[in-house]
């Protein structure tokens, strides 16, 4: 794809990742279920066969991006409504995945607390 597609992609769709995966750079447009050191598990774009399932996967995704805090999978999310898709989620090594662009969702960040800092400033007389 080129980038000004891309670029088009990102602005209608921000949900959407593109990733190129393997030795033959396979390119799957899909939604990053959970990425972490080992494994990438994404919901593939590209296996849906009818433009019925496509449309409904743009709009959940649409509605996961928009109502969620986006820390967490689609599929924690909307569970019974994301049901239907979990024949074009695909397990792959993540060493091999490459994300050309889009967001990547990862459970180990909800996992990490943040340390609030404070700072306090004295004025010496």
């Amino acid at each position: 794809m080129s980038s000004n597609l891309y670029t088009i992609l990102a602005e209608k769709y921000p949900f959407i990742s593109i990733i190129t995966y393997g030795a033959k750079q396979e390119e799957f447009v899909c939604i990053i279920q959970n990425a972490d050191s080992l494994v990438t598990c994404i919901y593939d774009f590209g296996s849906l066969r009818s433009d019925e399932e496509r449309k409904l996967f743009l709009e959940l995704g649409e509605k996961w991006w928009w109502e969620s805090s986006k820390l967490i999978g689609i599929d924690l999310f909307l569970k019974n409504e994301f049901v239907q898709f979990q024949k074009c989620l695909k397990v792959l090594i993540t060493r091999e995945c490459n994300l050309v662009i889009g967001p990547c969702t990862s459970l180990a960040l909800l996992s990490q607390r943040k340390k609030r800092r404070s700072t306090i400033v004295v004025k010496k007389l």
